[in-house]
């Protein structure tokens, strides 16, 4: 709490332990400046070096920002919901005056000189940017596993746990997030880049539904499926930077008496390690007796739809959506030459072997990917999104709500980027992703081993508004995660 009983604001002992709604209120109360937290954040992140979250740090910057807000604030000239907020950006967005490498060594001299609209919407209403996160290189991976940019250790580390990988894409993001080196950031999502590293982390991420945010000025992989996501420590304060970024008031939590939320368990439900599978079934016994209606749902064949769709959508236009940014922003490179410079031993053989050639993998060999992406286009997303809306529509349902991940962070090293950790992490958040509707992923609980874990909820298309009310009913509902020790 950050008030006491009278309704005085009270100065927290270590101003980092603050949520972003926490902090907005506390600087705009003149509780403590944008100057002291930004110190604090900064401090800490050097202290945290070790977690290779970030790619650039900006301090000089930073500090100037935060300068200038509290000067703004004083004078009244700053009203903004997030005045004197400090959050971090992913390396894949643009923002201006810094680097913006999507975390491969070809664009590490792509300096960008203007924000990206998500970027630009957040430092209007006051947000200070600490830095440029670090990610999984190109944002093709969940491990975050990057030996482009690296201190003492490659990748970038969990905070609960070291030597355990922060997930991907956006990892730096979702490690500074739960290191308490930022109260919030950007990320973005293609198959759960901002979902994935919420979810080992202890944080929340958001998917929106695919359009709901402006792309212009984020490294693509795929105009169908990209999109940007916020993180932040809780749900509340994700829907708090929803809505700055779609101009709109907040909202506020659903009430969970009689809500129908949809459990799928013959896909949702598979691989589940020990700790993931207790959480999980600890959320839906407290969901239930606060008085929601756990509903059994029934998706044939969701996961060979969702097959037809990933990989030919996303290999394919990776070639096409990244040769018109780099046309735009770095006029002069082709793809060809950023290729040739990925650091990264798995991201190297998906450009090389997938991307470039334009083939995916077939039942006997690489096949000439335009006539399987063309019918996952005009025929298989079509049926997937048509899976969907008739799930949620056919049980009367307001979310399906399934675990994130179906494992803890694994060790961090080459081995976590592999196919097959690939394929193990993005099994949940994938099917979403490809139908193009909104998830979010909630920090539920640690669990035995300390690691934690995450709920996603995922909604129908459009109405992200409401899965943001529903996420934060449930988060009321769960104990607040414990900070890394």
């Amino acid at each position: 709490m950050i008030t006491d009983r009278a309704g005085m604001f009270i100065r927290p002992g270590d101003p980092t332990s603050v949520t972003a709604t926490e902090a907005a209120s506390l600087i705009r109360e003149r509780v403590f400046t944008s100057m002291e937290l930004t110190r604090a954040y900064l401090d800490k992140a050097r202290a945290n070096s070790d977690l290779n979250a970030f790619i650039t740090l900006d301090e000089a910057g930073a500090m100037a920002a935060a300068q200038h807000a509290d000067a703004a604030i004083a004078a009244g000239e700053l009203t903004g919901l997030l005045a004197g907020v400090p959050i971090v950006v992913k390396d894949n967005i643009h923002v201006a005056g810094l680097p913006a490498s999507a975390g491969t060594p070809a664009l590490a001299d792509c300096w960008p000189t203007s924000d990206a609209p998500v970027v630009a919407k957040l430092r209007s209403a006051g947000a200070v940017i600490l830095g440029k996160t670090n990610m999984h290189e190109l944002a093709f991976g969940i491990s975050g596993y990057n030996e482009a940019f690296h201190g003492a250790t490659v990748g970038v580390r969990n905070p609960y746990q070291r030597s355990r990988m922060a997930g991907g894409s956006s990892s730096g993001t979702g490690a500074a997030i739960a290191a308490r080196i930022a109260p919030a950031g950007l990320g973005t999502d293609t198959g759960g880049s901002s979902r994935i590293p919420a979810a080992v982390n202890g944080i929340a991420g958001f998917r929106p539904t695919v359009g709901r945010y402006s792309g212009e000025g984020i490294a693509p992989i795929s105009r169908t499926r990209d999109t940007a996501g916020p993180m932040a420590r809780t749900v509340a304060d994700v829907a708090f930077l929803d809505a700055v970024m779609r101009d709109e008031l907040p909202v506020r939590a659903a009430d969970l008496q009689g809500l129908r939320l949809g459990v799928e368990k013959a896909y949702f439900f598979q691989h589940l390690d020990a700790d993931t599978g207790k959480v999980m079934d600890y959320t839906l016994a407290m969901l239930s007796a606060a008085g929601a209606i756990i509903v059994p749902v029934e998706m044939p064949g969701l996961g060979d739809a969702n097959r037809k769709v990933g990989f030919p959508v996303a290999l394919y236009e990776a070639y096409d959506d990244m040769q018109a940014y780099l046309a735009r922003y770095v006029p002069g490179l082709s793809i060809e030459a950023v290729a040739s410079k990925i650091a990264s031993a798995d991201v190297r053989e998906t450009y090389t072997s997938l991307v470039i050639p334009r083939k995916i993998p077939g039942p006997s060999g690489l096949i000439d990917a335009r006539p399987i992406y063309e019918s996952a286009i005009t025929v298989d997303r079509p049926a997937l999104q048509k899976l969907y809306a008739n799930t949620f529509k056919s049980y009367a349902i307001k979310a399906l709500i399934f675990p994130t991940v179906p494992h803890i962070a694994i060790k961090q090293e080459p081995a976590a980027s592999s196919l097959e950790n690939f394929g193990l992490f993005v099994q949940n958040t994938e099917p979403g992703s490809n139908a193009g509707i909104p998830g979010l992923s909630i920090p539920a609980a640690l669990g035995s081993s300390g690691m934690p874990v995450g709920i996603e909820i995922d909604g129908p298309s459009g109405l992200d508004r409401n899965l943001l009310a529903i996420g934060m009913a449930i988060e009321n509902l769960l104990e607040r995660l414990p900070a890394p020790r």
